[in-house]
């Protein structure tokens, strides 16, 4: 070689990994692979993207596992193998420079059998080296192109195709080349104003027509006018079958194409090939037995793997936590565009109750997109209960498993993604008198009680029995909880959200410019207040259908419904739980509302009481009562300072809560005798 010439330059290839790629790695690995680390043959592409790249691309997608060249537009193969690892030690302690060693005498292999020649895309090829983890969707993989590293080639010129075609055989060239086949396109002749393909026409070269001949092979990508690397393959394959080309000047065409699919940016290059002194295996193999190079380098410019994260785009717990919240986002979009939805996801819920009401609730709450759920229950899953609560199916009920459990275990099959807890507890209850042996659990029964109450910020109170509403309700009053009360009757249901003391501020009604009043939110009055009775045993001597909560089949589900729009109206209010609420008892008017009526969702009520045998709803609304055994300064402060002692006066007597409240004195005054036999029974959940 002349020692004045230049060597030529090359310039490697980079890979690019379509995300559908290791989808289908992952599918096979799963269904097909399993523990089998084998290779696979896989086939990239090289594509005629020069408006996009700036390098040269190779690229892997879903269709790089098919058994044939997906042929699309003007793509060049690439050949491969994956070697995918079962662990990440072994993906580690893989010896790179073997393996790349290894499919480079592959290369030579299929070289000498002749499957180059009848396949001269073979030329170009490539192997990854991989770990999938599965469970995380991370992907570790590392590139190789490899090519012989010390071949040197002389540069001899380089000059525009314009300079020696002319515009007519530049046209030719263009379409002949856009007919030929994929594998074919790689690499070609240009003979006599026509393409041609190596396996018809590489023998007819001889050692005195060879300048005839234009060895084109398609690079796509002009990049300071050096060629990829695979040009050294492609003159290991020339120096294979015409060995007495070394050492001679041979034109090699690098065929470009622009936007309009003309080959004229394309290059010719003259170039001395190196001297053949026996086997080309002496040219590559010359320096020692590592002759092979082409590891690709990663993002920070180092010869190492690269990390690909799957997890948004695979894991399908992600692709459904994107999907689930599509209504809510489109809502978003036009109808509701100032509408929090975070505030709604990350709102914390407290349901006690976790039977028809509960399971009601909670599927309304999650097609909000409500995140955390605490359910709260003491009994088990029975045989009557699936058909009515949608949480629980046959197996829970063989089982008898823990409503509550079953509750959270059901909803988070629903939705993985969400924090779904259970509690298994029994809610003290005035009127139930507690035994001195078992203080100690009731006391722990409350503690806990008035811990879930702390950390969540809406209670829903969906028990079933009156009695048993009453310690949620002085617990979420007293730490300023918002509280939604839902109770059904045989074909009637009330929803009821509780108000926030403040001060010593009366309750004011005030009338609005439409037919609708409001009361301050700071003063509506709780489930108790319109009681004269304090809430004693219930369910003494009650026969089975009065134990029970008989309703038609459709009550809960719309007081569920209900309960819930309540509770994310009353959250997407400015002024939250506060909020003023608004009524009318009779036929009701348009809502049409201006802006102080209510929030971005409408009015926010203090109650809703529907009637399925008329199909009809009315919206009452109550100031607080001061006399309320629940919510009255009397009660609060009575809890305030003696705690749990108070409270265990209240369970072990069905009559201290009217008599702080003075309700007892009231009765004895007023002969309340005939009113005490109403139990609201028509209301209770």
């Amino acid at each position: 070689m002349d020692p004045e010439k230049p060597h030529l330059q090359f310039v490697p290839v980079s890979s690019f990994v379509q995300p559908s790629f290791w989808n289908k790695l992952y599918e096979l690995k799963i269904n097909i692979d399993k523990l089998d680390d084998s290779e696979r043959d896989i086939c990239g592409f090289f594509a005629n993207t020069s408006s996009t790249w700036t390098t040269h691309i190779v690229e892997v997608d879903s269709t790089s596992f098919n058994s044939t060249f997906n042929k699309q537009n003007d793509n060049v193969p690439f050949h491969g193998q994956i070697f995918n690892k079962n662990t990440i030690e072994q993906f580690k302690d893989c010896d790179k420079t073997a393996l790349i060693n290894q499919e480079g005498r592959r290369f030579l292999d299929d070289l000498k059998s002749g499957k180059i020649l009848e396949k001269p895309s073979m030329l170009n090829f490539f192997c990854i080296l991989s770990f999938s983890d599965l469970k995380k969707y991370h992907f570790y993989y590392w590139f190789a192109f490899p090519v012989p590293h010390n071949l040197e080639i002389t540069l001899d010129g380089v000059c525009p195709i314009s300079q020696q075609f002319s515009k007519e055989q530049i046209a030719t060239l263009s379409e002949n080349y856009l007919q030929l086949e994929p594998h074919q396109k790689a690499y070609f002749l240009w003979h006599q104003n026509q393409t041609q393909s190596l396996q018809s026409k590489l023998k007819d070269i001889t050692d005195t027509n060879h300048e005839e001949y234009y060895f084109a092979f398609a690079d796509y990508i002009s990049v300071g006018n050096h060629p990829k690397s695979q040009l050294k393959n492609y003159i290991i394959f020339l120096l294979h079958y015409c060995p007495f080309l070394g050492g001679k000047s041979v034109n090699f065409l690098l065929l470009f194409l622009d936007r309009k699919l003309s080959c004229s940016p394309s290059l010719i290059y003259k170039l001395t090939l190196p001297q053949v002194n026996a086997t080309i295996e002496d040219i590559i193999y010359g320096g020692g037995d590592n002759a092979w190079a082409g590891w690709e380098k990663n993002e920070k410019n180092k010869f190492g793997p690269r990390f690909s994260n799957m997890k948004a785009t695979m894991d399908p717990q992600v692709l459904f936590e994107e999907s689930v919240d599509l209504n809510l986002k489109l809502m978003k979009w036009r109808l509701l565009p100032e509408i929090n939805l975070e505030t709604i996801k990350h709102v914390k819920c407290l349901l006690l109750g976790a039977g028809t009401l509960g399971c009601s609730v909670a599927r309304n709450l999650l097609g909000w997109g409500v995140r955390n759920f605490t359910f709260v229950d003491n009994s088990t899953v029975s045989y009557s209960n699936p058909v009515r609560q949608h949480l629980f199916n046959y197996d829970d009920a063989i089982n008898s498993k823990p409503k509550a459990q079953a509750a959270a275990d059901n909803l988070r099959k629903i939705f993985p993604s969400i924090n779904s807890q259970a509690c298994q507890l029994t809610i003290p209850m005035p009127g139930h008198s507690v035994g001195e042996n078992t203080v100690e659990s009731v006391k722990k029964d409350v503690d806990d009680l008035t811990q879930l109450i702390q950390a969540h910020d809406i209670i829903f109170l969906l028990t079933d029995s009156r009695e048993s509403r009453w310690l949620p309700t002085l617990l979420g009053l007293f730490y300023k909880k918002i509280i939604i009360n839902v109770a059904l009757g045989f074909d009637t249901y009330l929803i009821m959200r509780y108000g926030r003391k403040n001060g010593d501020a009366v309750a004011k009604v005030e009338a609005s410019s439409t037919r609708f009043q409001k009361i301050s939110g700071t003063e509506l009055g709780c489930y108790f207040c319109n009681d004269v009775t304090a809430p004693g045993n219930s369910l003494k001597d009650r026969t089975l259908d009065q134990q029970c909560t008989v309703t038609r089949p459709g009550v809960s589900s719309i007081a569920g419904a209900l309960a819930v729009e309540l509770a994310v109206s009353l959250i997407q209010h400015e002024q939250g739980i506060d909020a003023p609420a608004f009524y009318k008892t009779g036929p009701q008017p348009d809502l049409s509302f201006d802006d102080d009526h209510g929030g971005i969702l409408g009015v926010v009520p203090h109650s809703i009481r529907g009637f399925l045998s008329s199909f009809t709803h009315v919206l009452p609304a109550t100031p607080r009562y001061n006399q309320c055994i629940a919510c009255s300064d009397i009660i609060l402060k009575e809890y305030e300072s003696k705690g749990f002692e108070f409270l265990l006066e209240t369970f072990n007597s069905s009559t201290n809560l009217e008599n702080l409240t003075g309700l007892s004195a009231l009765f004895h005054e007023s002969n309340y005798v005939d009113v005490m036999e109403i139990n609201d029974e028509d209301w209770e959940g």
